[in-house]
């Protein structure tokens, strides 16, 4: 590593470091803590690709930037493997960017903090990032390493493909050469992924009456927060929490008991994320305040208690404002409209596989909802491995929205990855896996969004696989990777490049 690479890893280090690096995990860690420095939300990309360009040109390598913004740097093979088939290796370079509500970070100049956990390398109170850049990091060294013997390599970094697979989808035909792609995006270090769902989202927009409200109607605020959220794919099937649902909900079991007049709801953050806050404002009789915080008191024990293992840290509170801007809200009825869509849209696992039935084959996630300039928004989100299962979750979802007299959007979406078990390149990966560690591994699909559905697409003739080190809770303050699984994701790549 250069002095400003140095220079920004001691910036990020924050924590005691228990973990004993050996060389190679710790040239990892030194090019990812550069990486984590630099600022890289969603369509926030340039100044990490002005990085990785500069990088490739003091390593004497060819660097190419697409229409979209799309990276592409070409390494030539190493001396003797001239005439291999050429591999990609593939990450993205956004991040999710997630932080806890106590957290006064800023993802478009503060860099990321890292915080050492024993074997887990965590970030203080935000995303890791380490879904994907520790695939950039991987790539680097492993370029750069004159131990590995690799045939031509093509390392493919894309924007925006945590909000909606953007660059993967701008790839224009014939742009890469390689015949082999590895997807350095998963987050196991025993498993090689050979299969994703696809996706698509929906928009949904109300409009909004509003009227001053009786004198004797107090302002309220409730929040829902300390959920545990997770990536709206991997992390479906574990049926935490949604704030913005439990937030309804309580709002609707107010609703039963005394008038209701929303002034703002608020939740979510990203299409991909499970909530983990939401709030909402609101009025009520004044005469009925007293009841309004027995039910919420009420509601809180009941669904802590249904979430106590999924959402340790859930919390319901209730507080009065004193103070608003004016005396205006939504109308009763349409206060009412508001909850019945939100309550109405689906959330969570609606089909699994009946092929791999530890695989969620259908979800959709109702991942956002706000209010500005007297409109509702509500943005979902769905995915299956069967397409016209993804697409008929859309259509229920468009119907509700219809139904309660707002207009929707849906866009193109992104394919499924369908598997391949008889591909040459899972029978090789998985005979240098078990050469290796002594142990089989296992091959899966998953129930998120890879880029490969999109890249396979574009060249259906390319032989993909994923795999990557141990990543637990990605998309959420609680992400964490384990560091003894990078020697070991190290390991298998190199030899796949050397023996492939």
């Amino acid at each position: 590593m250069g002095k400003d690479s140095t220079s920004s890893k001691k910036k990020a280090d924050t924590g005691a470091k228990t973990f004993k690096a050996d060389a190679i995990t710790q040239t990892i860690l030194d090019h990812f803590a550069a990486i984590s420095a630099i600022p890289r939300k969603s369509g926030n990309e340039a100044q990490i690709r002005a990085f990785l360009v500069k990088w490739a040109e003091e390593h004497k390598f060819a660097a190419e930037v697409d229409h979209v913004g799309n990276l592409i740097i070409r390494i030539p093979a190493s001396k003797g493997m001239e005439k291999r088939h050429g591999i990609v290796l593939q990450g993205h370079l956004d991040m999710v960017c997630e932080k806890t509500p106590d957290s006064n970070h800023d993802f478009f100049h503060d860099p990321i903090r890292f915080v050492y956990d024993g074997e887990w390398l965590k970030a203080d109170h935000t995303t890791l990032g380490a879904d994907n850049g520790i695939a950039i990091a991987m790539a680097q060294c492993l370029v750069t390493d004159s131990t590995v013997k690799h045939p031509a390599i093509e390392l493919l970094f894309t924007v925006e493909e945590e909000t909606g697979l953007t660059g993967a989808k701008g790839l224009k035909p014939g742009s890469l050469k390689g015949k082999y792609l590895i997807n350095i995006d998963s987050e196991t270090d025993d498993v090689f992924t050979i299969g994703c769902a696809g996706g698509k989202d929906s928009h949904i927009e109300l409009d909004l009456d509003y009227e001053e409200v009786p004198n004797d109607y107090v302002a309220m605020q409730l929040m829902v927060s300390g959920c545990t959220g997770g990536h709206s794919g991997a992390n479906i099937i574990n049926e935490r929490a949604n704030a913005i649902r439990v937030l309804a909900r309580v709002l609707h079991r107010i609703r039963e008991h005394t008038d209701v007049r929303l002034i703002g709801v608020l939740g979510g953050t990203a299409h991909n994320a499970i909530p983990r806050d939401a709030e909402a404002t609101f009025y009520v009789p004044v005469s009925e305040s007293d009841r309004v915080a027995e039910i919420v008191s009420g509601n809180h024990e009941t669904i802590r208690s249904e979430f106590a293992v999924t959402d340790p840290g859930l919390s319901i509170s209730l507080k009065t404002l004193h103070q608003t801007p004016d005396r205006r809200a939504m109308l009763s009825y349409i206060s009412l409209r508001v909850l019945d869509l939100i309550i109405a849209i689906p959330h969570g696992v609606a089909a699994r596989s009946t092929d791999m039935p530890q695989l969620v084959e259908t979800s959709s996630n109702l991942a956002k909802v706000w209010v500005n300039e007297g409109r509702l928004f509500i943005l979902t989100s769905q995915r299956s491995s069967v397409m016209s299962r993804r697409d008929a979750i859309t259509a229920r979802i468009e119907a509700i929205a219809r139904l309660g007299g707002a207009r929707y959007h849906s866009g193109n979406g992104y394919p499924s990855w369908r598997p391949d078990f008889n591909s040459a390149l899972l029978k090789k990966c998985c005979e240098i896996y078990e050469s290796l560690f002594s142990e089989k591994p296992k091959v899966e699909a998953i129930h998120a969004g890879l880029e490969c559905g999109l890249i396979g697409n574009l060249h259906p003739e390319m032989q993909m696989i994923s795999l990557g080190p141990n990543i637990r809770n990605p998309h959420s303050p609680e992400e964490k990777m384990f560091l003894p699984s990078l020697p070991k994701v190290y390991s298998l790549l190199k030899t796949i490049l050397a023996e492939l």
